[in-house]
């Protein structure tokens, strides 16, 4: 039957409850049950609710399914044990209806547990029947944009957004009350945009007629709390880059983000690692998960490289002969590694070392000692001011999270973001902007600093084996329908 026809059969049901004097919608309901409860209740009476999945007619006899969160049980109708006239109701009951019953739990001759319904509410009339052939949707689009279907008929996405929770609450738990961090909440709406490399998206104050960027990290916000006399503060949050969408990017995504007093570089590799390893066994009871094939391993310690040790390896080239911009723009053409004009020799290397040395980064693993051209908020080394105290995060070939010791030398950021104001001149879009007021608070001095600043989204990906970040956001970002077709 056409869609057009179910529905109108539908509505008819609909009219029918109606002039029963039923409401089809009620406010509330008296579920006193949840089904994995009532399962276990053998010969008691239990009230309770749930959609109603399928119906199987029998003359004066009818059988249901109906499913909860915790799971689902079957229903047995009886027109010699239904108060008054309930029976006659059961001719409009629909798959997808939302039903609250009344009975005795009981076994079947075939050991089904079962619910011998006496009485029973319609609490949500379903009017568009569920998808009969959802599994193996070809256009995964479209189960993305029937996000609420999607959940409602894949076992597997639902899981996935459980187990997202799962992982936020170990590490909330993980580093409030194991680590001693407090959990804070910064703008998102903020006058100037900067803790990382982003085009933000732009709005507009109406009152104030002023404007204002989304948030593309948490990080100077939290470095002002330090100044502010905090030392350990963290926030789980959503950023926005006003970027393109793959299976690796939305443009809204969650970032988790730290930010520690008298703590470097190395000491967060050592908190990442120990806390996802914690991760792991809270949330999947081990430590190797499979992620599209690949068995990752995430016991700690995990594996530590230079990023000069990795590009010498996979390019034959050590990094530090690569001293001039003429020089990094030839070996970039030589490997094929497409590079933009307004690039300086140490960002043409860091393009170079993405494109052609990470794809074998395949178990958890920390490359650190980055260009300092691409990283004004890091602190230089001591003893190789090109180079900053940086890590990124690699796990299946995949950036998970970059992290620094912070630049606390106020004078020092300022000329930093100097050089990044004639990057943006030059066309780069995404150099970072002044933030005069984070500088005035780092004047008043803030501490030896360092702190995390992983997307969320990629580690439930690699955690739940998921191919696409898309799969691991309740609502992911997509194109307009109209631009789409």
């Amino acid at each position: 039957m056409a869609l057009e026809n179910l529905q109108k059969e539908r509505l008819k049901k609909l009219k029918n409850i109606k002039s029963l004097g039923i409401n089809p919608y009620p406010s509330k309901s008296n579920r006193k049950h949840t089904i994995a409860v009532a399962r276990k209740m053998i010969g008691k009476k239990v009230i309770v609710a749930g959609r109603i999945r399928s119906l199987r007619p029998h003359g004066k006899i009818t059988f249901a399914d109906i499913e909860d969160v915790t799971g689902k049980i079957q229903l047995l109708f009886r027109a010699d044990s239904l108060k008054g006239e309930k029976y006659e109701i059961l001719p409009n009951l629909d798959l997808g209806d939302f039903i609250e019953v009344i009975g005795e739990v009981i076994r079947t001759q075939s050991g089904e547990i079962t619910v011998n319904v006496n009485d029973f509410t319609i609490l949500s009339k379903s009017l568009r029947p569920l998808p009969s052939s959802w599994y193996g949707l070809k256009d995964v689009e479209e189960r993305y944009r029937k996000r609420y279907l999607d959940l409602l008929m894949n076992p597997k996405a639902k899981e996935i957004i459980e187990t997202r929770s799962k992982i936020i609450y170990t590490i909330r738990k993980f580093l409030a009350e194991e680590k001693g961090y407090i959990e804070v909440e910064n703008p998102i709406l903020q006058p100037v945009y900067g803790g990382g490399r982003a085009k933000p998206f732009k709005t507009h104050h109406n009152a104030l007629d002023t404007n204002f960027y989304l948030r593309i990290a948490n990080e100077l916000y939290l470095k002002r709390l330090i100044v502010g006399g905090f030392e350990k503060v963290f926030e789980i949050g959503h950023v926005f880059r006003n970027e393109g969408m793959d299976r690796n990017h939305n443009p809204e995504f969650t970032m988790f983000e730290t930010m520690e007093a008298y703590a470097d570089y190395m000491d967060n590799m050592n908190l990442i690692e120990e806390m996802f390893e914690v991760v792991a066994k809270k949330v999947f009871g081990k430590t190797k998960l499979t992620y599209q094939g690949l068995v990752l391993d995430f016991k700690n310690p995990w594996q530590r490289v230079k990023l000069v040790d990795l590009f010498k390896k996979h390019t034959g080239v050590h990094f530090h002969e690569i001293d001039t911009l003429e020089k990094a723009t030839k070996l970039a053409k030589k490997l094929g590694v497409e590079i933009k004009d307004y690039m300086t020799d140490g960002e043409i290397l860091l393009e170079i070392f993405e494109k052609k040395c990470t794809d074998q980064l395949i178990q958890p693993t920390f490359v650190y000692d980055f260009p300092a051209d691409f990283y004004p908020l890091a602190k230089r080394k001591e003893d190789n001011p090109k180079l900053v105290e940086s890590f990124d995060i690699y796990v299946a070939g995949m950036e998970m999270g970059t992290n620094w010791s912070e630049q606390n030398d106020p004078q020092v950021l300022k000329w930093a973001w100097m050089e990044e104001k004639k990057k943006m001149k030059k066309g780069n879009l995404e150099a970072q902007k002044t933030d005069e007021d984070f500088l005035e608070a780092l004047e008043y001095g803030m501490p030896p600093t360092s702190g995390i600043g992983p997307g969320l989204d990629r580690w439930v990906m690699v955690m739940t084996d998921s191919p696409s970040i898309a799969d691991v956001i309740p609502f992911p970002t997509l194109k307009p329908e109209k631009v789409r077709k």
